[in-house]
């Protein structure tokens, strides 16, 4: 027995919204992949929208000391605080946004960047409890909740690499790195 290609006579409605939807997802990856990328680079070279360039990480600038030190407030501005501008948040934070977004963009281990991603998201949440205009949600928590939806309904097969990063040995033997 043999089957036929499906052609466009053959796609079902279902079908063809499923891979609309698919779109959907893949932008909105990418677009989130995007913020995440913004924010390394022009942190770490001071592009002039957030970061001067004096203030670059590249120049000695510090990506945690201001935020930290002074965007925090709530309950947990003390813990935070204690941790503005040391080598290990700088780091931590940095490679955070670094390898969340290229993920993203990439669509390759988007259940890891989901994950750190969500969790990068829900501590900068936590530092500035709470939010100004809304008893408790902001725009980190609908990020948080975006990734775990683009893990859930593998957005990076569509405009990315995820299925050819899904098979991979590594990534075939180790299916949480999908």
């Amino acid at each position: 027995m043999t089957t036929s290609p499906a052609t466009e006579s053959t796609i079902t409605p279902a079908a063809a919204a499923h891979r609309g939807v698919d779109y959907v997802w893949a932008v909105l990856r990418i677009a989130l992949g995007w913020v995440f990328l913004w924010a390394f680079l022009d942190k770490t070279f001071g592009l002039g929208f957030a970061t001067e360039r004096d203030a670059s990480w590249l120049n000695g600038g510090s990506p945690t000391e201001g935020f930290l030190s002074f965007g925090t407030k709530g309950p947990l501005a003390d813990f935070y605080q204690g941790m503005a501008g040391s080598a290990f948040a700088d780091w931590l934070f940095m490679a955070g946004l670094l390898g969340i977004g290229l993920a993203l963009v990439l669509g390759i281990g988007m259940r890891i960047a989901a994950a750190a991603g969500a969790l990068l998201l829900v501590l900068m949440w936590s530092a500035a409890l709470w939010p100004e205009n809304n008893p408790f949600m902001d725009d980190h928590l609908v990020y948080a909740g975006l990734l775990i939806g683009l893990a859930m309904t593998r957005a990076g097969d569509t405009l990315g690499l995820g299925k050819a990063w899904a098979a991979t040995g590594i990534v075939a033997r180790n299916p949480w790195l999908k």
